[in-house]
């Protein structure tokens, strides 16, 4: 087996969103060049389905998987890929792992040597996948879902996380069918240092009114209120779709990401926009903020030059050797709320497993697929990454093999309600991305060179051209 062809080509570029990494970025083809305490000893290796005759049931033995290597770091899939082997004597598992992994495999797919199986993000930077939905490059994978797991019979669409397989993570055309199979799961807020609130005596604030009066002591004290990663403004979404749920309905939320029109611009939703152009234009904002990366604005954050910084849990992990303020303690909170009593939502990520349409050994991806979703991986993934899986048992078997931030961040779920985000497929030759015009002019919003009405108007313009695409 050629396990782990670490191909590291790109180790200083960003990482994807939601895995501690970079902001995404739009492709018209996905073929296009140029395209950028209990016990915590995990069982070794995992025992075959009791179905299967090794890997007798599958004619083609040889599994080629392409996976982004994020925050979580390889360890997991070398060792899940050896464990996979192991129960399937015979398969051999040809494993392209690299936190360029898109750049990686987009010359292999035009060369007609498409992986089985793909671990990376709608929303990479690359626009890979993103690209591959757009031109229906994934495999229907509905039929998993509708059959049970490999160590419980309970179907695995029970399995995952209420809410999750219904979202356009998972079906990007809003047909009912399962393209893209969720991997982790990770809440999305406000990071803040637990210490240096305790040692400053500050409360956690609720409401917009409550968000910026602690601005206003914060600048007393010498601190910003909010930094995020300017040059990759994408990160702020963590910040702005609770806000809007909050303000404006889940169900407003959710036309917003089928791009009904008027939806991104309704009195509520302004008032959400003409707040987050505040935390720019009042002062508010980290100085120097708008020319950040990811790992920069968190460095700045952990050193208590602000209080908060939009991003996930995953932010524990991928800061692991940053420097910090002595004490130093992860804490996760709510998007503010408009009206103290409103209903809180926490903004849930969720990477994804996909398997392009023209695999070459589709079933056996299908079965390693099955595999990843057993008891014994989810374990692993907590050990060796310190990750939790988007299944509803998944944060108690990982409790004692996460770090304890990682699992007291998820206590954020008691304060709020879990919301999951993404924008539907675009009709193809469609040339507009409506999410670049919600983050990229993000700069401009803060620093008042544009109005958030301004900023409305060219998301709800966005959302006309993609339903003018869409009657012809």
């Amino acid at each position: 087996m050629k396990k782990a062809i670490s191909t590291l080509l790109a180790a200083g570029m960003c990482l994807a969103v939601l895995a501690g990494c970079g902001e995404p970025t739009s492709s018209d083809s996905a073929l296009g060049t140029g395209m950028a305490t209990e016990n915590t000893d995990t069982a070794e290796g995992s025992a075959a389905p009791e179905d299967a005759a090794a890997a007798d049931q599958f004619e083609n033995k040889k599994l080629n998987i392409a996976v982004f290597e994020g925050g979580y770091g390889p360890d997991y899939w070398n060792e899940i890929v050896d464990r996979f082997e192991a129960a399937y004597p015979g398969v051999q598992v040809e494993m392209q792992i690299s936190p360029s992994i898109g750049d990686v495999i987009r010359p292999q797919i035009v060369a007609g040597n498409v992986p089985d199986f793909i671990v990376m993000n709608d929303n990479d930077s690359t626009g890979l996948i993103a690209s591959m939905i757009k031109e229906k490059g994934l495999m229907d994978l509905t039929d998993v879902f509708e059959g049970p797991g490999l160590d419980d019979d309970t179907l695995l669409k029970d399995q995952v996380n209420e809410g999750i397989l219904e979202t356009a993570k998972c079906q990007p055309y809003g047909d009912g069918k399962i393209y893209l199979a969720p991997f982790n799961s990770s809440p999305m807020g406000l990071v803040y240092n637990k210490t240096l609130f305790k040692e400053m005596g500050y409360e956690m604030p609720t409401t917009w009114d409550e968000f910026f009066a602690l601005g206003d002591q914060a600048k007393k004290d010498g601190y910003a209120l909010m930094t995020y990663a300017g040059i990759y403004p994408g990160y702020m979404e963590s910040l702005l779709w609770p806000a809007l749920a909050s303000a404006t309905g889940i169900d407003n939320t959710n036309d917003i990401s089928s791009y009904v029109e008027g939806t991104y611009s309704t009195p509520e939703a302004m008032k959400v926009l003409e707040n987050i152009a505040r935390i720019g234009t009042d002062g508010y904002l980290l100085e120097g903020t708008a020319a950040l990366n990811h790992t920069q604005s968190q460095t700045e954050m952990m050193l208590n030059k602000c209080l908060f910084i939009p991003n996930g849990n995953w932010m524990e992990n991928e800061m692991a050797e940053a420097p910090r303020a002595d004490g130093f303690e992860f804490g996760l909170w709510t998007a503010p709320v408009l009206q103290e009593g409103d209903q809180a939502y926490i903004m849930t990520s969720v990477e994804q497993f996909s398997i392009p349409a023209n695999a070459k050994n589709p079933e056996l991806a299908k079965e390693f697929l099955r595999f990843l979703y057993t008891e014994d991986s989810v374990r692993l993934f907590a050990e060796k990454a310190n990750g939790i899986y988007a299944l509803k048992d998944a944060t108690e078997l990982s409790k004692g093999l996460v770090s304890d931030g990682i699992y007291s961040m998820n206590a954020i779920y008691e304060h709020g309600t879990s919301m999951v985000f993404g924008f539907a497929a675009l009709p193809e030759g469609c040339k507009v991305v409506p999410r670049d015009k919600v983050f990229k002019v993000l700069s401009d919003v803060m620093t008042g060179k544009m109005s958030a009405e301004e900023w409305a108007q060219g998301v709800e313009d966005s959302f006309k051209e993609v339903n003018s695409m869409t009657t012809q």
